[in-house]
């Protein structure tokens, strides 16, 4: 999942669409069925005004298969076996908008915090929408500024559910633009510029990028709850994608891998006041575990906008 949601892109609505003709058959029962798919997979709220960039974007996939219709497609889709096209329908479905040290008083804040922590361990960072890898890679920045050092004592989990964007992240090559507004010294300091070939591309230098793990991950999954509680979690606009039953499951989970002392940062456009028995609000969208017997609002306290959607 993104680091951020955004609106849909020119390129989410082909020429066929665009015209009025469609090259496959898309009812409203195949986008009824995708929306109730991507939620029961990923937790992820597609909005019934989507059902432009959801044509648009799967037959690219039918395209890819070779099926001639949505209902053929999700068909196999569901066929036993199908994991791998889990992950492109998945892929296909979320958006990413990220930049370097987005959000950016969330990394003062992180950096004294950590270094205020007396631990004999590595500190322990998760970032939950690693995206394309600016997330990460700007709270190691931060991080190796903050004790002065290419090896500051953290080490720091990147999980997307995109895979194609975890792969980007990995890579740590970005176009000049992307560190553009980065102050010139940071960008000498953290990246090795491109030549030849890759001119006008720079990479994340291997010390800095040693600080950081990226591995796929489903919030609604199961399979990341043998994780050891982290000293700080960034989920930056990630609870836009989902609707309050889920937030709360999401949050609950997260709550419980948040050391006794720990920060959890969420985004600008995000209220958490409706788990304030999970978590309680210590500064501007920033948070900490709520005391031992806090006890959720009643319904309708604390109430947000409804969750915003995969697109």
């Amino acid at each position: 999942m993104s680091a951020s949601s955004h609106a849909i892109e020119a390129g989410d609505v082909d020429e066929t669409t665009r015209a009025g003709r469609r090259d496959f058959a898309f009812r409203t029962g195949d986008f009824r069925r995708v929306q109730a798919l991507i939620h029961a997979h990923a937790g992820i709220s597609i909005a019934d005004t989507k059902e432009e960039m959801v044509y648009s974007r799967l037959s690219r996939r039918l395209r890819a298969t070779n099926l001639p219709s949505f209902e053929a497609y999700l068909r196999h889709l569901e066929a036993p076996g199908n994991e791998a096209e889990w992950e492109h329908f998945t892929n296909a479905l979320t958006t990413n908008l990220t930049s370097f040290f987005r959000e950016a008083h969330h990394f003062p804040i992180l950096a004294a915090h950590l270094r205020s922590l007396a631990r004999e361990r590595p500190l322990r960072v998760w970032t939950c929408a690693a995206s394309t890898g600016e997330e990460p890679y700007s709270i190691a920045m931060a991080l190796a500024e903050a004790f002065d050092t290419l090896a500051p004592p953290v080490r720091i989990l990147a999980t997307d559910i995109d895979t194609k964007v975890l792969a980007v992240a990995q890579a740590g090559v970005y176009e000049d633009k992307r560190v553009a507004e980065l102050p010139a010294a940071q960008v000498r300091r953290f990246f090795q510029r491109g030549s030849g070939a890759h001119a006008g591309k720079v990479r994340v230098k291997p010390e800095l990028a040693a600080l950081v793990r990226f591995r796929p991950l489903n919030l609604l999954a199961d399979d990341w709850l043998g994780l050891q509680p982290f000293d700080a979690i960034f989920c930056r606009n990630v609870m836009i994608y989902f609707d309050k039953p889920t937030q709360y499951a999401v949050l609950a989970k997260l709550a419980r891998l948040l050391e006794g002392d720990g920060l959890f940062f969420a985004g600008h456009s995000e209220s958490l006041l409706f788990a304030s028995d999970l978590l309680r609000l210590r500064s501007h969208t920033v948070y900490e575990r709520a005391p031992a017997g806090a006890v959720r609002p009643t319904r309708g306290a604390g109430r947000t906008a409804p969750a915003r959607t995969a697109a």
